[in-house]
């Protein structure tokens, strides 16, 4: 790993895989079908450029659909932009980028407003307005939300309706694979694979001069992750591989209450939502104590970070593995009205919340980083575009709010539509290849749940040196057994002398692609990790249990060398540098 601000071009890495035996051409692909990409997808549709939805499973299978609390905006009376903008900041522990978090407070009630215009219910009060809650570090109810706690379903079947009903070509079960750059360095489309039934070899292309990065997050780096299956980071690692420089990956969120099925459970784990809390449950440990009073003003409902921590410590006090969150005096009616996705999740588990307390404990949620962009989407490649979980704004700093994930998916997107569209005519590319590129050892499905517990035992929610120095040495010796293991290296099986002689290269394929994006997303993970000595927001080094301020008031930004070293940057404080498009080779 080495430090340095310059730029460079870009590496020329990509996946190993069958050439394309298809071809579309489009203005724009939008790789992701949340809320960030359907909402970028149907503004440029409007604006009359040709787009492309390409998505990992079908339409509504993404993280979206998962959001239970709702989408902060301030919507409601005596509210105002500058109060959200205030618990944003707080929240992000000193490093947000204050012009987004401006961006996204001053457009977001817009914005959700444009969202209820496409075809999203919300729920209301008695007098008609939109009903808002409370969820940690807001100072006030600003959390509107649909179906009591299915929000982000209800989200979901608006954007596939207009989506649908606007006639927008897209292409489901389809895995991203890599960037197609012309001969300038400028996106020219991307590579997927079609997982149709039956179907051995569904690559092809997507020619297009802009690709809309919205692929979601990369929980499923962790054994235990509220994340659908889907999010594996493959959003980061293309753009890795593509040059582009990414923020921030340190700060993976912990959400607080997530519900515990036991030591040994792996895969996406129900969540209880921030909102159960919102409307008055209590954190307490075996004994009913209330641990949360006189740790922060808000006690159950401060940030995130703060109360993941504090029941992280209550656990390691008390030697317990779980804490329990108690709601039995909301009484069946509430619960069956205002939470009735979190209350058949408990009761399919054999926990009944209207009369036990619920067993919870923190688990992977959250990219706060990811592929670093600008006020208006744009990445360090040209022409390539990236918003919602897989992007880094800078505006959750080390810890997002609250319900500001969706908020920031749909007012980045419509940035992004307006960016792009102002563009017209889009600049034809002008396909080239590069003339040699490396082509990147595969990792064997086998090795997936390997990474995941490397991550969980070394960079989980808590971290030291000697933690994220192991896992760095665990992961680097996948990646070298799957170096050695290449037809193309020295010692690979059937080479004359190779030691062992018995391993084999693992064959290009979705579990093979998906493995090798989260062994490329764990490394950088873990380098930004071991980088940061410091605690801020929910990134906690037992080692260095402080903040550093003003020290470590900054960013730490990553790309990846030809050579597929990592090469790691400070940023000059919380404000990020322009993403000035690299100088291509002649």
């Amino acid at each position: 790993m080495t430090t340095d601000r310059n730029p460079g071009s870009a590496p020329g890495i990509r996946l190993a895989a069958p050439a394309p035996g298809w071809a579309i051409t489009a203005d724009v692909v939008v790789v992701g079908s949340g809320v960030a990409g359907l909402t970028c997808a149907l503004r440029c549709a409007a604006a009359g450029l040709t787009t492309v939805v390409v998505t990992k499973a079908r339409l509504d299978d993404g993280s979206t659909r998962w959001a239970q609390g709702g989408i902060a905006a301030a919507l409601g009376d005596g509210d105002t932009p500058d109060q959200h903008l205030a618990d944003t900041l707080v929240a992000g522990a000193g490093l947000c980028a204050e012009d987004a978090v401006r961006a996204l407070v001053t457009e977001g009630p817009g914005a959700v407003r444009r969202l209820i215009g496409t075809g999203a219910r919300f729920d209301t009060s008695d007098t008609g307005a939109i009903a808002l809650t409370r969820e940690g570090g807001h100072h006030r109810r600003r959390i509107a939300h649909a179906g009591g706690d299915a929000t982000g379903a209800e989200i979901s079947r608006a954007l596939v309706e207009a989506v649908r009903s606007a006639g927008l070509r897209t292409i489901e079960n389809a895995l991203v694979l890599d960037l197609l750059t012309d001969a300038t360095g400028r996106t020219a489309g991307v590579t997927l694979h079609v997982m149709g039934e039956g179907q051995h070899d569904g690559v092809g292309a997507v020619h297009a001069p802009a690709v809309v990065l919205a692929t979601g997050g990369m929980g499923q780096v962790f054994s235990a992750t509220t994340n659908p299956a889907v999010s594996t980071g493959d959003g980061v690692a293309l753009a890795l591989r593509a040059g582009a420089e990414v923020s921030d990956l340190e700060f993976v969120q912990f959400h607080p209450t997530v519900l515990f099925l036991g030591t040994e459970a792996e895969g996406q784990q129900p969540l209880v939502s921030e909102a159960v809390r919102g409307e008055g449950a209590h954190l307490v440990d075996a004994s009913g104590t209330r641990f949360m009073l006189g740790r922060h003003e808000l006690a159950e409902l401060a940030p995130r970070d703060i109360v993941a921590k504090a029941i992280m410590r209550r656990m390691r006090e008390q030697g317990a593995d779980h804490m329990y969150l108690d709601a039995r005096h909301f009484g069946a009616e509430m619960w069956e009205r205002r939470f009735p996705t979190i209350l058949a999740a408990c009761r399919a588990h054999g926990i009944d919340p209207v009369t036990e307390p619920v067993p919870v404990a923190p688990a992977a949620h959250y990219a706060s980083g990811g592929v670093r962009t600008d006020l208006h989407g744009r990445t360090t490649v040209p022409g390539l575009w990236a918003c919602g979980e897989v992007a880094c704004t800078g505006v959750h700093g080390a810890n997002r709010l609250a319900s500001n994930s969706l908020l920031e998916g749909l007012v980045f997107a419509e940035r992004i539509a307006a960016g792009i569209a102002g563009l017209a005519p889009l600049p034809a590319p002008l396909p080239a290849a590069p003339a040699h590129p490396s082509v990147l050892p595969l990792i064997a499905p086998e090795s997936r749940p390997g990474i995941q517990r490397i991550m969980s035992q070394g960079a989980g929610v808590l971290r030291s040196a000697g933690s994220l120095r192991a896992a760095a040495r665990d992961l680097e010796r996948v990646d070298r057994e799957a170096a050695a293991d290449h037809p193309d290296h020295p010692d690979a099986p059937d080479a004359p002398d190779a030691p062992g002689g018995s391993a084999k290269a693992a064959e290009p394929g979705v579990d093979s692609w998906e493995t090798t994006n989260l062994l490329c997303v764990a490394r950088v993970l873990v380098a930004a990790a071991l980088e940061r000595e410091e605690t801020r927001g929910c990134h906690w080094r037992e080692d260095h249990p402080d903040r550093d301020d003003p020290g470590s008031r900054h960013h730490l930004v990553i790309r990846t060398a030809p050579d597929r070293s990592l090469v790691v940057a400070r940023t000059d404080g919380t404000a990020f540098p322009p993403t000035v498009p690299r100088e291509p080779k002649p």
